[in-house]
């Protein structure tokens, strides 16, 4: 099973329904043959992390794909790598049980809490870029400032960080969801949209934000002072439940960790790896390195992290996107800590 993503945010598919997070096409059963053999729950609790294959989620091009290029050594387990084209598919995989351990947003694991035996939880934070999230504009449009776009068409990926931006962006200017003529796309079908002319706005993240300016397009604004930055990694409650999978959790985090040190030290090493992966232009990865926000630094789990989540969890249920109000705090669990610090 595979997906394209350009970025941890960059490709989401289309199809996904806000309330009940379906999988654009991807069913439990097909889920379940992600897993590979002899890998299910309950098959590898006797065994030793020799036995054991780890199920990880990743996105082409990136930092999970380069533990090679960063000279990170193979873990003593094996790994079964499955592409995902959005963090909201990944936290559906890991309640599907299908699913070891996997990345996303503050936003996914909100839309899945409230699911009878949710499966995902929280283990460590990712503090990365917020500016290549942003608000586009056309070339040649006349708008200046968020509060323009009343009435006009803005477009966004459902149940993302685009999601969020919008919401925080309307409220700040003092507009209503109503103010504005919301279209919900997949990020393919967004920079159709937008260079078509059919959107007067987009709100969009990643690599495709620099390919879109390369065509003209104007960043409105950024998310920098919206977004934490908070990326989140994740895993099953099974995974952390069993004594031996724990353990290969706890190595292969602090495995990823270290692919970080190794992006951070080299934008541009970083940009030509990406690019030979994905077949995106090196450049626009580099310069997305150039004008990030931050490093990126995965550490553990903290107050000041749940505490952003609930107010994006806040965030969702006062635009009434979620039915009620969401507790996050069950969601964070602290027992790979130490493998992150």
């Amino acid at each position: 099973m595979t997906g394209l993503s350009l970025s941890r945010r960059d490709l989401m598919s289309g199809g996904l329904s806000i309330a009940g997070l379906s999988l654009a096409g991807l069913t439990t059963l097909n889920l379940a043959a992600c897993s590979p053999p002899g890998s299910g729950k309950g098959d590898d609790k006797a065994g030793s992390l020799a036995d054991l294959t780890l199920r990880v989620a990743t996105y082409r091009g990136n930092p999970e794909s380069f533990f090679g290029e960063a000279g990170i050594a193979a873990p003593p387990y094996k790994l079964a790598r499955t592409q995902f084209a959005g963090g909201n598919l990944i936290a559906e995989a890991i309640n599907a049980r299908a699913l070891d351990f996997g990345g996303m947003s503050e936003i996914p694991p909100i839309f899945v809490a409230a699911q009878p035996g949710n499966q995902v939880r929280i283990v460590g934070v990712l503090q990365g870029d917020v500016n290549n999230q942003v608000v586009l504009v056309p070339k040649g449009s006349p708008i200046r400032d968020f509060k323009d776009l009343k009435g006009k068409r803005v477009g966004y990926v459902k149940a993302t960080t685009s999601h969020y931006i919008l919401l925080r962006l309307l409220q700040e200017a003092g507009l209503s969801w109503g103010d504005i003529q919301p279209v919900a796309l997949s990020p393919q079908d967004g920079l159709a949209a937008f260079q078509s002319g059919a959107l007067d706005a987009w709100v969009i993240y990643g690599v495709i934000v620099y390919q879109a300016r390369e065509a003209g397009a104007r960043v409105l604004r950024t998310a920098l002072g919206i977004l934490s930055g908070n990326y989140l990694i994740t895993a099953a409650k099974e995974a952390l439940d069993d004594p031996v999978r724990f353990q290969a959790l706890g190595d292969y985090v602090s495995r990823y960790k270290r692919v970080f040190d190794w992006i951070n030290a080299d934008g541009d090493r970083w940009a030509q790896a990406r690019a030979k992966a994905t077949g995106v232009k090196a450049e626009y990865y580099a310069q997305e390195f150039r004008e990030k926000s931050s490093p990126s630094i995965l550490g553990p789990i903290s107050e000041a992290a749940i505490a952003s989540e609930q107010a994006v969890a806040d965030t969702f249920a006062a635009a009434k996107i979620i039915p009620s109000r969401v507790d996050v705090r069950p969601l964070w669990d602290d027992r790979l800590s130490s493998f992150l610090k």
